[in-house]
């Protein structure tokens, strides 16, 4: 008699999230039919703030509730490879095995065919478990203007030909992402109306906004954390926007701290609200800016970079401005800082909090700005990006656009605009190639002579 063929093994999807809006993407991405049936589905929760022990992670938010539907059981990452933070751990390579074993076994996965989800793949937690699990088929999602960008760093091919989709949210129709396209990975666009019925399950959800409707509505940004901005210029920013609010003749104004800003910022706010003589108030709930979007409905969205400002009027038709992405494209550093798309598509797209009428800050070019300063940021991933990249400068490289480049970085890359156009022959030049590394040699040498001899001290 013939042995019988071995039962299928069962088909579980884990699904990565470290914030509710990254956990509102997938369960859009799972409504709109983008993942293939399985037998278990599983959301990942990582808590990827500073202190995890004093904030709430995201199966802890108001709506969540409405969400946790969409998936048969919810697991934590911080629990699994507790006391190590999720943003800082990675797997040894000889230990990754072990760690696949152990993590079957906490899951209950037992010998089933594991298929992953993740965001950010370039850093932990997501890279750390794409290690740890080298044999699943990969797709990674995005629910920020960070997509469109190029990859951060060189990843391992292994894991980078592991993708098979970038599932990302339509937030600049007809631009392109940048992310993982050096593997051939495709991007697939989310469908933007099953995304706001989802957000509209987490809006019902959420509880009462103390706060008016048709009001300005200010978004903080917590900068100072990442080491861009100083807190002093972190508060002038917010106060910035204030100002610009009132400016356009706004008297009832909505301030969204970030979630993990110091109350300080919102007081320092509520001292030149009252010098200007307008409305103030501080929406403390922890709920998204979407959220207050569908109940307050604002006359105004501003802020500095942040997506939501995209989804304003990409999602919801409200008019949205930025201010301070002069200093912040000014102050990004290096220059293959990963924030630098997202500041300077929403430079690009939307109007200017100060401008005028007239100046609605769009560009009609921006799969060509991207290129070029994709390939500025990240020349040895996507060095066919060069001749997009020498177009654009060539022929849009108007002081408006300059602002996306350092003449430092163009000269390094012997990029057009480094130098005036006049003396553009120059850096092709033999000779002065030759001169210059004389002169810099030289300059090191003297250098070298005119520090001071070390002391030797004995004891």
């Amino acid at each position: 008699m013939p042995a019988l063929p071995p039962p299928p093994r069962r088909r579980t999807q884990i699904f990565l999230a470290s914030t509710l809006y990254g956990a509102a993407t997938l369960a859009a991405a799972l409504d709109a039919g983008c993942f293939t049936p399985a037998d278990r589905r599983l959301l990942l929760v990582a808590n990827t703030a500073a202190v995890p022990e004093t904030t709430p992670a995201l199966d802890e938010a108001p709506g969540f509730e409405r969400l946790r539907t969409r998936f048969d059981g919810v697991l934590s990452w911080n629990e699994a490879v507790r006391p190590f933070h999720p943003s800082g751990w990675s797997p040894r390579p000889d230990d990754a095995p072990l760690w696949e074993r152990h993590l079957r076994l906490l899951w209950g996965l037992g010998d089933d065919d594991v298929s992953l989800a993740v965001e950010s793949l370039q850093v932990s937690p997501a890279l750390a478990i794409v290690q740890c699990f080298p044999d699943a088929p990969l797709d990674l999602y995005a629910d920020g203007l960070m997509s469109y960008g190029p990859t951060r760093n060189k990843l391992d091919p292994l894991i980078g030909t592991r993708v098979g989709r970038l599932l990302h949210l339509d937030l600049v129709p007809g631009l392109r992402p940048l992310l993982l396209s050096e593997f051939g990975v495709a991007p697939e666009i989310v469908p933007t109306e099953v995304f706001t019925k989802v957000l509209a399950e987490l809006a019902d959800a959420a509880p009462a906004l103390d706060a008016p409707e048709g009001a300005a509505l200010l978004l903080g940004q917590y900068l100072s954390a990442l080491d861009i901005l100083t807190p002093e210029e972190e508060e002038r920013l917010h106060v910035r926007m204030l100002r610009g609010a009132a400016g356009r003749g706004h008297r009832e104004l909505v301030f969204k701290p970030h979630p993990a800003a110091p109350a300080r910022w919102s007081r320092m706010l509520e001292e030149e609200a009252g010098r200007l003589g307008v409305g103030l108030t501080v929406l403390d709930a922890p709920v998204l800016a979407e959220v207050a979007y569908q109940r307050l409905r604002p006359a105004l969205v501003a802020g500095c970079f942040s997506t939501a400002l995209v989804t304003a009027t990409a999602f919801y038709g409200l008019p949205a401005a930025h201010t301070g992405t002069d200093l912040l494209l000014e102050r990004l550093s290096p220059y293959q800082n990963s924030n630098r798309v997202p500041v300077t598509l929403v430079d690009a797209t939307l109007p200017p909090l100060e401008a005028s009428p007239a100046d609605n800050g769009e560009q009609a070019d921006l799969n060509d700005l991207l290129a070029a300063v994709g390939f500025a940021m990240q020349p040895q991933i996507y060095p066919g990006l060069r001749t997009a990249a020498e177009r654009y400068l060539t022929t849009h490289l108007t002081p408006r656009t300059r602002r996306y480049f350092k003449r430092r970085r163009l000269t390094a890359l012997a990029l057009p605009g480094a130098i005036p156009s006049q003396l553009s022959f120059l850096p092709r030049n033999p000779t002065v190639r030759r001169v210059a590394r004389r002169a810099r040699a030289l300059q090191r040498r003297l250098t070298k002579a005119k520090a001071p001899a070390k002391t030797k001290v004995t004891t």
